[in-house]
């Protein structure tokens, strides 16, 4: 998890480390922006949006994000008021995590920072939606852990080492795309290249272990049967969905708002240090 902001002021005296939705004077909002669907949920209440990633409902709807990538940040700005901008209790900044694809890197990273300042928060976190769906599924991260996230317009092979990105690989190429049920044997045939890329660079043995366990497997992707069964029966390893696979990302940022949310970083100041995650 990487922090990319925090403000100079810090939350009110003696509120600080209150829990969840009894801190009136706190609030907290995780943000997974997906090519296809964007989804919130907010301290206290929960889900509160999944709704298609457009900067406006309508005939003339723009994608302000493709393929994971923000191609246009004052798009996403304005759809985030249009969405949040009333729902968020005023006056408080909310602390905010944003799940950001593995291998979108720093530009990505600062796209979202600029984007989710129209909400004023007080501080931003990212975290890679692998390791927030690992969180969701309450998976060991004290060993290797193979996630296959296949989304509407992209598809990632993470490999996690106590919960840090240890290897990944992605493809343009996502459920979306796939209007035929024969179709779905192009993902799993570009899911079975990626995990051979990973076996064939990985001079340790972190990457067979991984698969020796069983790759978690989540994203839209995962709700679709047909695809499913053609990972299961793939040549490397067993693959199981984690529940409600499609929100996985989201419920996991969720878990880290909760622990960022007693974190010292919450108020301000610098943090000695990751703090635990609640199970």
């Amino acid at each position: 998890m990487t922090v990319i902001r925090r403000s100079r002021t810090g939350s009110p005296a003696g509120h600080r480390h209150r829990p969840w939705p009894l801190c009136r004077h706190c609030c907290g909002l995780a943000l997974d922006l997906g090519s296809a669907r964007t989804r919130a949920w907010l301290a206290g209440r929960g889900m509160i949006l999944d709704v298609p990633t457009v900067t406006s409902p309508g005939a003339g709807a723009v994608h302000p994000i493709q393929r994971g990538t923000i191609v246009d940040v004052p798009g996403t700005a304005r759809m985030l008021d249009r969405l949040l901008g009333h729902r968020l209790p005023r006056p408080t900044r909310p602390l905010v995590v944003v799940t950001t694809p593995v291998l979108g890197g720093p530009a990505y990273r600062e796209r979202a920072r600029t984007a989710v300042e129209v909400l004023r928060p007080r501080a931003v976190l990212t975290v890679p939606a692998a390791r927030a769906i690992a969180l969701a599924a309450d998976a060991d991260l004290s060993r290797p852990l193979l996630v296959v996230d296949v989304g509407a317009h992209l598809t990632e092979v993470v490999l996690l080492l106590d919960g840090v990105v240890f290897d990944a690989r992605r493809t343009a190429l996502g459920t979306a795309d796939l209007p035929g049920t024969g179709a779905t044997a192009e993902i799993s045939e570009a899911v079975t290249v990626m995990i051979t890329s990973m076996l064939r660079q990985d001079r340790t043995s972190l990457t067979a272990e991984a698969l020796s366990r069983g790759a978690l497997l989540a994203g839209g992707g995962a709700l679709r049967p047909d695809l499913v069964r053609r990972l299961i029966g793939g040549p490397h390893a067993p693959v199981r969905a984690v529940p409600a696979p499609h929100t996985a990302a989201i419920r996991g940022a969720a878990k880290i708002l909760r622990a960022a949310h007693a974190h010292p970083s919450a108020g301000g100041t610098s943090p000695p240090g990751p703090g635990p995650l609640p199970r």
